[in-house]
């Protein structure tokens, strides 16, 4: 079964800093692009950064100059270094990547995998 894994959440004051780990497992062979999203309590889903399979980022304008995306493709890993965090920064994080699986028996390319999410909590 095809997995990402979110690690790095936690609780930080405003103005801290905290990295995020979205590791692939399970019948993942490679990420091809992948982005961060978050959802805060009574609000919809919105993109925080993406990347593609080239290493080329984007960002929302809410977290330019404070968020890097990064991919480590030797460990199946991205990463969201977030810094100087503000309380508008609360919200759950989860990664979303175009995949490609193998289960041993069939390759797949292209597959969309959801995290399950990691908590960030910013206090004032």
């Amino acid at each position: 079964q095809e997995q990402l894994v979110e690690s790095g959440g936690g609780l930080v004051q405003a103005g801290g800093s905290l990295r995020l780990s979205c590791a692939a497992s399970g019948s993942i062979i490679s990420i091809n692009a992948m982005g961060w999203y978050r959802q805060a309590p009574g609000k919809q889903r919105e993109m925080v950064a993406h990347i593609d399979s080239g290493g080329s980022a984007n960002y929302a304008d809410s977290v330019k100059g404070r968020f890097t995306i990064s991919r480590d493709n030797a460990k199946n890993t991205v990463y969201l270094q977030m810094n100087s965090l503000k309380p508008e920064d609360t919200a759950s994080y989860y990664c979303n990547a175009d995949t490609d699986l193998f289960d041993g028996s069939q390759f797949s390319r292209n597959v969309e995998v959801w995290g399950q999410g990691t908590l960030v909590t910013v206090s004032s």
